[in-house]
């Protein structure tokens, strides 16, 4: 039994039928992600990958030039992104683009509902998260922001919600020491305006972690930051909220994340999650929750540019799933 299958069945167990796993997957021309979406009795699984882990190491370290001269806008570099293998609005045709519609799909369609389930509640709060370090979490928390903002009808803030690390906002190029998150919260006067940036993207803005505080754990916990959630939520109808946060295992500040979210994206990395792991992971989070898993790094011996698409009947319920792809 595959590790994906037995994060499934240890997830099945004890959990909500109203859950649905969407996780991360990680990238690479020699590594597949496999991704599987259920809804009711009904499953829709597709195949892909791109391995970007060592260029996505370097972006980090690289810490690009982020701001325009005349606007004060934060300017995503596109091309490191891409060197890293990260999905990016100049490459709408590629195959991680393509990995992440597919992706992307499930979470927006919970949004709003359909004509068999109804709206997730809080479904445009979007949770991106992992059991461990290294499984993909920020590869795919960023590709599926950018996903998202290249809709039509849709607008993204992007939340770089891992406050001890901040390497979602430095792979976007958000200088050190920008004041974001932490400081909107221990601010109770101030407006999440004044902490967000316009990026060179039109429809995607970002709210960086800020500056580190001992006591974020208590912070994240707070009155204020689920009247900032609310807030964020409730200001934009068509905005779409995506956090990238700490791994489950490794914070407490996921766990606190996730009882604010509507869906939470699981990242399962393929021969390299303990199946513990991933175990103990889920049951850090509420039975209530729509939860997706996506395995990264599932090797196949195929083209990686191959997609498949069926759908076979499922034994956990009216729980929509979804298993996806991702990069390190």
């Amino acid at each position: 039994m595959s590790i994906i299958e037995k994060a499934i069945k240890s997830f099945g167990k004890g959990k909500a039928e109203k859950g649905t796993p969407f996780v991360e997957g990680g990238s690479g021309l020699a590594s597949e992600a496999e991704s599987t979406v259920q809804r009711g009795d009904a499953s829709h699984s597709v195949s892909a990958g791109i391995d970007a882990t060592p260029s996505a190491t370097a972006a980090v370290q690289a810490r690009p030039a982020s701001f325009a001269a005349g606007d004060g806008a934060l300017m995503i570099p596109f091309k490191r992104l891409q060197e890293a293998g990260i999905l990016t609005p100049t490459a709408p045709r590629s195959a991680i683009a393509e990995e992440f519609r597919t992706i992307k799909r499930p979470l927006l369609v919970n949004i709003v509902g359909d004509s068999v389930t109804p709206p997730v509640h809080n479904g445009k709060l979007i949770m991106v998260t992992s059991a461990l370090e290294g499984d993909g979490k920020t590869f795919c928390s960023i590709s599926l922001a950018l996903s998202i903002a290249m809709e039509q009808d849709k607008r993204v803030l992007f939340v770089d919600g891992d406050c001890a690390k901040g390497t979602a906002g430095a792979l976007l190029g958000v200088p050190r020491k920008t004041p974001g998150l932490i400081d909107l919260i221990e601010n109770r006067g101030s407006h999440p305006e004044n902490f967000t940036l316009d990026t060179n993207m039109e429809a995607l803005r970002v709210l960086p972690s800020g500056k580190f505080h001992p006591h974020s754990n208590e912070l994240l916990a707070s009155s204020r930051m689920h009247e900032l959630i609310l807030e964020l939520a409730e200001e934009d109808p068509d905005r779409v909220i995506v956090f990238d946060s700490p791994p489950l295992l490794l914070t407490t500040e996921a766990a606190i994340l996730a009882s604010f979210m509507g869906q939470i994206v699981f990242v399962v990395s393929a021969d390299q999650t303990p199946q513990y792991a991933v175990t103990q992971a889920i049951e850090h989070l509420a039975e209530d929750k729509m939860v997706g898993m996506v395995l990264n790094r599932a090797r196949r011996g195929r083209n990686p540019y191959y997609y498949n698409y069926g759908y076979a009947n499922t034994p956990y319920g009216n729980s929509p799933e979804h298993m996806g792809t991702d990069s390190g």
